[in-house]
């Protein structure tokens, strides 16, 4: 069910969010504690929404990429995908119990095309990203927005939340 405050129209565009704020975290968890306290206490959280405010991309580099990692991991991908092809083809096979020829003719075949083509992928970036890393989508605060009728409630809510200090262990 789709109200006007979830954010998005019934042609499904997105829509910025509405409310008023209840609350202002720095990190994700504490936000989310505090809708979760908000929820344990019976408030109706079908009205707040967790805002991600100050969007960042941030790029952790995790290690340098050469010949041998591209190719070891595109041998293993193509060895968990041919031994995928090759069980399902030994299973249908006309032959009793679990075939071994199908099995290990996909499993090499999957490796040696696999290779190929992480090998291909490569050599056309020549040279220009030689790290791996990972994206993740962070923001610089997290704000708690909730529905006017509920927001004065909601704020003194957080506001009790607050004084029992910050985030613990056995939160």
């Amino acid at each position: 069910m789709t109200s006007s405050f979830s954010g998005s129209r019934p042609g499904g565009l997105p829509t910025p969010p509405t409310g008023w704020p209840i609350g202002s975290y720095a990190k994700y968890e504490e936000a989310q504690r505090a809708v979760d306290y908000l929820a344990d206490s019976s408030f109706p959280v079908q009205d707040v929404t967790i805002v991600g405010v100050d969007l960042m991309l941030v790029e952790r580099v995790t290690g340098r990429l050469t010949w041998g990692k591209v190719l070891g991991t595109g041998a293993a991908s193509g060895a968990w995908f041919g031994l995928f092809v090759g069980v399902l083809v030994s299973l249908f096979s006309n032959q009793q119990g679990l075939a071994l020829g199908p099995i290990l003719i996909s499993l090499i075949t999957g490796v040696v095309f696999f290779m190929i083509f992480a090998a291909a992928g490569y050599a056309t970036q020549r040279g220009k990203r030689d790290f791996v890393s990972a994206s993740q989508l962070v923001a610089g605060r997290y704000d708690v927005l909730c529905s006017p009728r509920n927001a004065e409630q909601g704020r003194d809510m957080l506001a009790k939340l607050a004084m029992r200090g910050p985030i613990s262990k056995t939160d």
